[in-house]
C-alpha cells in the first residue's frame, strides 16, 4: 500500500512530483490511523508554505490531525470534493484523496522513499 513512485514525510504525507509541480496528500497508513473522516480543512489557491508547515487539517470520528508541508511550496489548486466527501481520503488517499496541488519551490532531498516511509510505518505501528 506505498506506491513507489512517490516521495514521504515523516508526518505521513506524500508527493508526487511531475516537473516543477507536485500533488499532496496524506498515506494510507495516515487515514487508516485516523479512521473515518468527518471534515477537512485546506489552504487557499496561492497560498505558500515552507517544508514541515501546517497547511490543513483533517478531522475523524476518532481525531483531529494536522496535516503538514513536505516540501516548499506555493497552492495551484485545492481537491474541493473533499468538502462534501472526506471519506474519498479513505477510500483512494492516493488517488480522488488527494489535498492540494502545489508548486513546488524547494529541495526534497529530506523526503523519503517509498522503502524508508516503510520502515518509519513499521515503528509507527509498535
Amino acid at each position: 500500500m506505498i506506491p513507489q513512485e512517490l516521495l514521504y514525510a515523516k508526518s505521513h504525507e506524500w508527493l508526487k512530483v511531475e516537473g516543477e509541480n507536485g500533488t499532496i496528500g496524506i498515506t494510507h497508513f495516515a487515514q487508516e490511523q485516523l479512521g473515518d473522516l468527518t471534515f477537512i480543512e485546506l489552504p487557499q489557491k496561492g497560498d505558500t508554505f515552507e517544508a514541515g508547515d501546517e497547511f490543513g487539517s483533517i478531522e475523524s470520528v476518532k481525531a483531529a490531525s494536522e496535516v503538514y508541508a513536505p516540501v516548499a511550496c506555493e497552492v495551484i489548486a485545492v481537491n474541493e470534493s473533499l468538502e462534501d466527501a472526506p471519506e474519498k481520503v479513505n477510500d483512494d488517499p492516493y488517488g480522488e484523496g488527494w489535498l492540494i496541488k502545489v508548486k513546488i519551490t524547494g529541495p526534497t532531498e529530506d523526503l523519503m522513499d517509498a522503502s524508508a516511509y516503510q520502515e518509519v510505518t513499521e515503528e509507527d505501528a509498535h
